[in-house]
């Protein structure tokens, strides 16, 4: 369940690093397996153990497949706060609008982020209801009257 060579490859041109100097493909990897996702099979990443309560295990047949846009947008949401102290000033009869750069890292990350992959969640009840004589416990019912 680790991220290939090629979906960092593409990370990285999503994000404008070309080079390891700022992102180490072991942290773009990272990112990327932060947002894992059904395979093309139906397989989930994480199946739930019958244990009480219910715990996450690691799916074997899931081909490993990952959310590429929503760890573009959390890179370039990093990014942005690299830059979040860059302010506009004026010196010398020029004006000096540093804070675009802020301005359009967030424009990318809120553009990824709107093309993320929509995901569904299962969820397990526990406890389970209880039951009174054989009956489930459903709020609508009528009570019963005891004499």
């Amino acid at each position: 369940m680790t991220a290939t060579a090629a979906q960092i490859a593409k990370i990285r041109r999503m994000v404008a690093e070309p080079t390891v100097t700022t992102y180490l493909d072991a942290d773009i990897s990272a990112y990327i397996e932060a947002y894992p996702l059904m395979d093309e099979r139906g397989e989930q990443p994480y199946t739930f153990s019958s244990a009480t309560p219910p715990a996450q295990v690691v799916n074997t047949n899931w081909i490993a497949t990952y959310d590429l846009n929503a760890a573009a947008a959390d890179i370039w949401e990093e990014k942005a706060a690299a830059v979040a102290d860059l302010y506009d000033f004026n010196a010398d009869g020029g004006s000096h609008s540093r804070s675009q750069k802020y301005e359009q890292y967030m424009k990318n990350a809120r553009s990824y982020r709107s093309r993320r992959a929509t995901k569904t969640m299962m969820l397990v009840k526990y406890p389970e209801e209880t039951t009174v004589n054989n009956t489930p416990w459903i709020i609508n019912n009528p009570e019963q009257e005891t004499y």
